[in-house]
């Protein structure tokens, strides 16, 4: 699984990081520091609601095939 997120789009909400910060790493202002994580195995739940927590829906989840 991979996420990928529109990094312009980020508005610094960092309710991803408040669900999951081990996945979505912020900046000192509260901003996404990455446009793509490579999901670990055993954190995919915790990679989706972390995509769910965005208000601005700018992080997608790549399931692997």
């Amino acid at each position: 699984m991979k996420i990928r997120i529109d990094k312009a789009s980020c508005v610094g909400n960092a309710r991803c990081a408040a669900v999951a910060p081990d996945l979505f790493p912020l900046d000192d202002n509260g901003y996404i520091q990455v446009a793509e994580i490579d999901v670990p195995p055993g954190k995919e739940e915790d990679a989706r609601r972390g995509a769910a927590a965005c208000p601005e829906r700018i992080i997608l989840i790549e399931e692997d095939d």
